[in-house]
């Protein structure tokens, strides 16, 4: 999918890079998916599903609606991740996501961490969602301290019937079984090269900077018995001094320049008991879009802002350790 600023369109390619057909299912069309709440997903050989603001979705390769569920029930999200390496993952008959906020919650009461869950089974039969998993009591979000809003976002992947989960800016894998009462497996603290580690503070704050300044878990898989740890190092204290201090608008833009190019998200390969086998920078590739797809990982070509091209790349990336 191609997001524009006032439009979206859904291309079907193969796998030598020709576009086969292109459509648009936003906005005011009968079979629209109203706003997706999650990147697309293929179901099967002829169809992929959408899930969005009126339900799960079926359409054919050519923008035929096959299907359509409705959701049970259903409220604006506070966020959505739309982008290659933040859809849905599949396990038996459903698709496991981030929960994705509720109103009904006062993020700014330390006593919302008990109540938090933060995935959910959705069920593209019946339309109904279920949420699960809260921290468990060894977590940083339940050590008695404020965190700004969605500092927990999980980073999720699913593997021989278990579920790994990293909870935003904390350094940890935790492992949980993919069956109620989905119990706490293990945990996998990660020690990971250059890692300003948030803890949170005493008081709530809002501060809309928080996100991108801070270091946390962007993407997690597990392939060959690995795990592909895709993560953000976070600013350091004297360059969180500098952002606060007044700025000319140019002076601002190039500072934010100056950090995306200081603090690039970094991938690192870690063994399953945590420990470092490599750490590096994606450079030419987007670390948070990998996905594995039948036991292959994959990865999009970082965008560049100074080159325009009418095309994306992806490239399938092996994993070569040597001693």
């Amino acid at each position: 999918m191609e997001q524009r600023e006032f439009s979206e369109e859904i291309f079907v390619a193969s796998f030598d890079g020709h576009i086969r057909t292109s459509f648009s299912k936003m906005r005011d069309v009968p079979d629209s998916y109203g706003g997706l709440m999650s990147s697309l997903r293929i179901d099967s050989d002829s169809s992929f599903i959408a899930y969005g603001y009126n339900g799960f979705l079926r359409y054919d390769f050519t923008g035929e609606l096959l299907s359509r569920v409705k959701l049970k029930e259903f409220r604006v999200p506070n966020f959505t991740r739309k982008a290659m390496g933040f859809g849905m993952e599949k396990l038996g008959n459903k698709y496991l996501y981030v929960d994705q906020g509720s109103r009904d919650i006062d993020y700014s009461r330390i006593g919302s961490y008990n109540e938090i869950r933060l995935l959910n089974w959705l069920d593209p039969k019946t339309g109904e969602k279920e949420p699960f998993i809260q921290f468990p009591e060894s977590s940083l979000f339940k050590s008695g301290k404020h965190f700004f809003r969605d500092a927990w976002t999980p980073a999720f992947t699913v593997s021989d019937d278990l579920i790994y989960v990293a909870f935003g800016v904390e350094p940890v894998i935790y492992v949980y079984q993919s069956y109620h009462p989905y119990s706490l497996v293990s945990s996998i603290p990660l020690d990971l090269p250059g890692y300003q580690n948030y803890r949170g503070t005493d008081h709530y704050e809002i501060n809309l900077s928080l996100w991108e300044t801070s270091a946390k878990i962007d993407n997690i898989k597990r392939i060959d018995g690995l795990f592909v740890v895709a993560y953000s190092p976070g600013y350091n204290e004297s360059d969180l001094r500098e952002l606060y201090t007044n700025k000319l608008p140019q002076e601002s833009r190039d500072f934010w320049q100056k950090m995306l190019e200081k603090y690039p998200s970094r991938i690192a390969i870690v063994d399953s008991l945590g420990h470092l086998v490599r750490d590096f920078d994606t450079k030419g590739m987007l670390a948070q879009s990998m996905l594995v797809r039948n036991g292959e990982l994959w990865m999009m070509e970082k965008p560049d802002n100074e080159v325009e091209r009418d095309y994306f790349r992806l490239f399938r990336v092996g994993l070569k350790i040597e001693d």
